[in-house]
């Protein structure tokens, strides 16, 4: 797997990208009200374990860490999502979890 860009990186990359990255998604969508930060990365956490994008995973990891979500939470989304989404995308999860904490 490759490295995730930072927001520098996709600044230099693709500065719209990062503005609308910065302004609407974490400015606008992650600032509503009608979801917890937590709750919202729950969701993220488990649609990008969904869609195996785990080099997203890996930070959003980190940011649902910050949101409240412990260790045992997130192992237990990519406990459930197993049957929901499959064995390999869970176990897939876990190593990236495991990963992160080298």
């Amino acid at each position: 797997m490759g490295k995730t860009l930072d927001k520098d990186s996709l600044g230099k990359i693709a500065p719209k990208l990062a503005e609308l990255t910065t302004n609407t998604l974490f400015g606008d969508l992650w600032q509503r009200e009608a979801l917890t930060f937590r709750e919202r990365s729950l969701i993220t956490v488990s649609a990008l374990v969904a869609m195996n994008k785990y080099e997203q995973l890996r930070w959003h990891i980190n940011f649902a860490r910050e949101n409240g979500l412990t260790e045992e939470d997130i192992v237990e989304v990519f406990t459930h999502l197993a049957f929901y989404v499959g064995w390999p995308s869970a176990v897939t999860a876990l190593q990236t979890l495991n990963d992160g904490d080298e």
